[in-house]
């Protein structure tokens, strides 16, 4: 049971960090998301309520496990669009042909006054990178190997 335990335990963790250092370069370092950065978050927002779904129903370990794993598979599908994304960035392939603004909401007249004041976000240039990765290549790295973990664990977890 061990292995379930660090499967649920990667199934909250990943995506909670991973929104958490999305929405910290968006807030505090003002790196505005584009469509696909977006596309990216979603899976995650889905996995954490399923991750919990499974700390919720721990005393019963088949549900519990199917929860971890669909929380593991929305990291995973997160990671391949991360991966999708950081090609589109290293120019490996076309993406989006548009490019996205980040309005905050309000009235008709603020909305499209906020959207002229907007900026554009590029799907195709990376605004941040280390070691020549950007963040969605981060993203898409770290996402994979973090649900290829999950299914792993999910696997012994089923044989013991």
């Amino acid at each position: 049971m061990k292995s379930l335990s660090l499967a649920r335990a990667l199934a909250l963790l990943v995506p909670v960090l991973m929104l958490g250092g999305a929405y910290g370069f968006q807030y505090l370092g003002g790196l505005h998301p584009c469509e696909m950065c977006w596309w990216q978050r979603y899976p995650h927002m889905v996995a954490i309520p399923l991750a919990l779904i499974a700390y919720a129903t721990r005393g019963r370990a088949c549900v519990s496990a199917l929860l971890a794993g669909l929380a593991g598979l929305a990291v995973g599908i997160s990671g391949l669009i991360g991966l999708f994304h950081a090609g589109v960035e290293y120019g490996w392939w076309e993406g989006l042909t548009t490019c996205s603004t980040t309005p905050t909401g309000g009235s008709a007249a603020d909305m499209l006054s906020q959207i002229m004041a907007s900026p554009i976000t590029r799907c195709d240039v990376a605004p941040w990178s280390l070691l020549g990765i950007s963040m969605a290549g981060y993203n898409g790295l770290l996402s994979s190997a973090a649900a290829l973990a999950i299914l792993v664990l999910l696997l012994k977890a089923r044989k013991a």
